[in-house]
């Protein structure tokens, strides 16, 4: 099972992509994972919503589920809740979690800090690696196809 740490980013999107690459070679599942907080001023910051005021936690989920089928047509697809500012530590626990409970074989993360410094104070991908049952394919560059994000789709353009 390849798990990809999933945020609709430019490099989760290659990371979803890799591993479905991947996936295809091994014959093994792909399961791409969204940790969504109850935050909408985190929900800005991920550029899953352009104001706090469109901060619907369904309506991300349901548009980062339609740009991971888009990306990974037969990779499955989680989404985790997680509280109003969550703690330090908090959405990469539930992703090791996860890894733990499907027994990864190996987590894919799209991560622009992991050369800099082996475990960077603030990534996602350096604290995931630290899983020891599980190999770590950290992604810091977006192939062409999967340089942008993808488009948005129509519900954010609804009245």
């Amino acid at each position: 099972m390849y798990i990809v740490a999933y945020n609709g980013s430019q490099l989760s999107n290659a990371a979803l992509h890799r591993a479905a690459t991947y996936a295809k070679q091994t014959g093994d599942d792909v399961l791409a994972v969204a940790v969504v907080p109850e935050d909408a001023e985190y929900a800005v910051e991920q550029g899953w919503i352009p104001s706090k005021d469109d901060f619907d936690r369904g309506d991300i989920v349901s548009e980062l589920h339609r740009t991971a089928v888009k990306i990974a047509p037969g990779a499955s697809f989680r989404s985790l809740a997680a509280g109003r500012f969550p703690a330090p530590g908090e959405i990469v626990g539930k992703l090791k979690r996860v890894a733990h409970n499907e027994d990864a074989d190996v987590v894919f993360v799209g991560s622009e800090n992991a050369g800099r410094v082996v475990t960077p104070l603030a990534s996602v991908g350096g604290n995931v690696a630290s899983g020891k049952t599980y190999d770590v394919h950290i992604v810091r560059h977006a192939p062409p196809n999967v340089r942008e994000r993808l488009p948005k789709s129509d519900f954010y353009f609804t009245d």
